[in-house]
């Protein structure tokens, strides 16, 4: 079912990438974008574009490892104009450093705590207003990587998996509230920060065409929206293969170490 069209949007991670895409796509006139990101300058440089197509535009800057401060922030939004839809995009991606065994533990602890920790805490203050409200719809971004256990980014990948478990049971949980949860797991997504990465970045989709795809399967409603389609597959063939054969394969992409 198709879900009225949303009026007032907050945006975190809206600075660059995915999140000012997004960002983007929905300004229009009539609709107020609460856009949240680190990159102060930046976030700036969204939030006038966005003014420029017509959309009224509050920007913050935070850090959302702070929690406690980042809930704060969402309630203080809320109060000021109650949320239709809330798509929690911000993020970090990194991997294991070359001569590395193991993960950095910090960098485990910082991944866990912007991917998982404050993106659920977050999408559970929003969710509970919207319950007592009776409408509204979150929109959880993780990543197809959160399907497989990559040993060289078990952070990246485990803290996905976690916002992806977390995201179906908050939808069980507030349906029944009129309240809509939608969980994103795209592949790779061509922007600055990505291009900086090291290794391959197959199927690579323009940030424009994921903010479409994002939109489009929160305005249907949609639970979980997987692509590009590869990523589908991958996905069956990750659930289908013995979990030897599995586990031989993703030690068999793995980097060396040194």
């Amino acid at each position: 079912m198709r879900e009225q069209s949303p009026n007032r949007i907050l945006i975190t991670g809206a600075s660059s990438g995915l999140g000012a895409a997004l960002a983007r796509h929905y300004a229009a006139p009539g609709r107020t974008l609460m856009l949240w990101g680190r990159d102060r300058h930046r976030l700036d440089a969204v939030a006038e574009s966005c003014r420029g197509a017509g959309a009224r535009v509050a920007a913050r800057s935070l850090d959302l490892s702070d929690s406690a401060a980042a809930i704060d922030a969402i309630e203080q939004d809320d109060d000021a104009e109650a949320i239709d839809l809330a798509l929690f995009v911000a993020g970090l991606g990194d991997t294991r450093a070359p001569g590395d065994l193991v993960e950095d533990a910090e960098q485990v602890a910082r991944l866990g705590l912007v991917n998982f920790v404050a993106a659920a805490a977050l999408a559970a203050a929003i969710g509970s207003r919207m319950a007592r409200r009776g409408e509204g719809r979150i929109v959880l971004v993780g990543s197809a990587a959160g399907f497989h256990a990559l040993p060289f980014a078990a952070a990246y990948a485990g803290s996905k998996a976690g916002i992806a478990h977390f995201a179906r049971a908050l939808g069980l949980g507030l349906k029944q509230y009129g309240v809509g949860v939608t969980l994103v797991s795209p592949g790779f997504i061509d922007t600055q920060s990505g291009r900086e990465a090291p290794g391959p970045r197959p199927f690579a989709l323009p940030s424009s065409d994921a903010a479409a795809r994002i939109a489009k399967a929160a305005a249907r409603g949609q639970a979980h929206a997987i692509f590009p389609w590869p990523f589908i597959v991958m996905r069956w063939v990750d659930r289908l293969l013995p979990r030897v054969l599995r586990d031989r394969l993703l030690v068999a992409l793995t980097p060396p170490s040194d």
